[in-house]
């Protein structure tokens, strides 16, 4: 224990004296630095290295859409903090004479999920630098070669620019107590993974940001367009062997286009198992761990619907890119219907929109409340309901789950992969985690003539209705 102790002591000093020695650099040097750092993990050669190793290592995923992942994001963030105030001054309103003056965090620890070793340090350290910080990342077991080769280039990027390299540092060999006194010793945790890694960064006694688990399930309306719906699903069910957390897990289907879902869903190369199939999928998809609870299958997290199919005994066509299953009644107490890390989706028919919020709410409360949902369809008011009923972070709206949660060219969301759930997900902030969650904001307030409002302004009206 003092080992380990000493160990993260000595990765938090030098990141700790690599931030103070930035602490007077100004928005340019800033985001030079973000985007030395963003280059690296960006550039075409670096890239397909880490996503090649990223596979090889976790076994999860595929090198194509790794690859696809680390464009995007990345892209996608270094475009939402480029121009952007992060230091000094950056907001000032001459009606209330508040001035608002960024300032780092300093040191903060980065813990990484085994699903997304690689592009998930590489977007978070462009929004943790962004505000002068220094970061230490600590991987999953499984995927610390390849989250360290990422550092790697990161840190080659900062001595590219003369910026000191500590500002990005990784746990070599990481641990669950090497993790748990690296969110001892930092000023923030920021936690991407599963819920008990979550409510260890909550449980440490620093301040941390943390995710909640996913679910995501999207309706299909009556008059939705059903072969651009089926389209985006299975392009974010598939993408990357389902690594994301906004992936699909379940589709609710009105009655009247069920038939033609299935259909494009079959052009999709989606395989409908039968009710025999969905028993045998189902008994290897979860199985008793060492605690006695029946539990996720970690060898089929991320593989493909064809390993999957095969390891589980079933025979499906070559080709199938899905495995999909009706939804059951009893929700509650049905595997199939929470989420799954996995290209197997599950589909549930629905008569009337109550119908529909019914079965959404009971999928959603009973696993990944707060994380998101979604709806294709071109009634507003079909939106308008679940956007004042659901306990829910983020509603996608005739978009593909997975690439739209955590921001991207097509919406307006910020460009994340980490993703807050609010209290309803056990989480501090519904927000997608970005820059300016790493930022201290002090607020400077000046003297103005004394602007007092009458008590009629405010009781008048309520006071005619109600008397006093």
């Amino acid at each position: 224990m003092a080992e380990t102790s000493e160990m993260i002591a000595d990765l938090v000093a030098k990141a700790g004296k690599a931030q103070r020695s930035i602490v007077n650099y100004t928005q340019e040097q800033l985001d030079d630095i973000c985007l030395a750092i963003a280059w690296e993990v960006y550039e075409d050669e670096n890239i397909k290295i880490l996503a090649n190793m990223a596979v090889e290592e976790t076994g999860m995923g595929n090198v194509e859409d790794k690859i696809k992942k680390h464009k995007g994001k990345v892209l996608g963030v270094i475009a939402d903090v480029k121009d952007v105030k992060s230091t000094g001054l950056i907001e000032e309103n001459s009606e209330t004479k508040i001035k608002k003056y960024a300032k780092p965090v300093g040191v903060v620890g980065a813990l990484t999920p085994v699903t997304n070793p690689t592009a998930t340090p590489a977007s978070n350290a462009v929004s943790i630098l962004k505000g002068g910080n220094a970061v230490i990342f600590a991987p999953h077991p499984k995927s610390k070669v390849c989250s360290a080769k990422a550092i790697e280039f990161m840190r080659n990027g900062l001595k590219k620019i003369g910026a000191p390299e500590d500002l990005i540092q990784i746990v070599a060999e990481p641990s669950i107590e090497a993790t748990g006194e690296l969110m001892k010793q930092v000023d923030l945790v920021l936690a991407t993974g599963g819920g008990a890694m979550v409510k260890a960064a909550y449980s440490s006694g620093t301040p941390a940001y943390g995710v909640g688990p996913g679910n995501s399930v999207q309706i299909i309306a009556e008059d939705a367009d059903v072969k651009d719906a089926m389209a985006k699903v299975v392009l974010s069910k598939c993408f990357d062997n389902a690594t994301s957390c906004s992936s699909e897990n379940s589709i609710i289907v009105e009655k009247s286009v069920y038939e033609v879902v299935l259909s494009e869903l079959k052009v999709g190369k989606t395989y409908f198992c039968n009710a025999k199939e969905r028993e045998i999928l189902g008994n290897w998809m979860w199985i008793t761990n060492k605690k006695g609870y029946r539990s996720i299958n970690p060898a089929i997290v991320a593989k493909s619907a064809e390993v999957i199919a095969s390891d589980a005994g079933l025979k499906v066509p070559g080709g199938t890119k899905i495995l999909m299953v009706e939804g059951a009644d009893d929700i509650e107490n049905d595997f199939f219907s929470q989420e799954k890390l996995s290209p197997v989706l599950t589909i549930y028919k629905y008569d009337g929109f109550d119908n529909a919020m019914e079965i959404l709410t009971r999928l959603t409360d009973n696993c990944g409340t707060g994380h998101s949902c979604g709806i294709h369809t071109k009634t507003d008011s079909y939106v308008e309901r679940m956007s004042l009923d659901m306990r829910t972070s983020r509603i996608m709206v005739n978009q593909p789950q997975a690439p739209a949660n955590g921001g991207n060219f097509f919406n307006g969301m910020a460009s994340t992969v980490t993703l807050g759930c609010g209290t309803w997900g056990g989480n501090i902030t519904t927000e997608n985690i970005n820059y300016k969650h790493f930022l201290n904001v002090t607020y400077v307030s000046q003297w103005f003539i004394p602007v007092k409002p009458e008590d009629n302004e405010m009781w008048g009206e309520f006071h005619s209705k109600f008397g006093k």
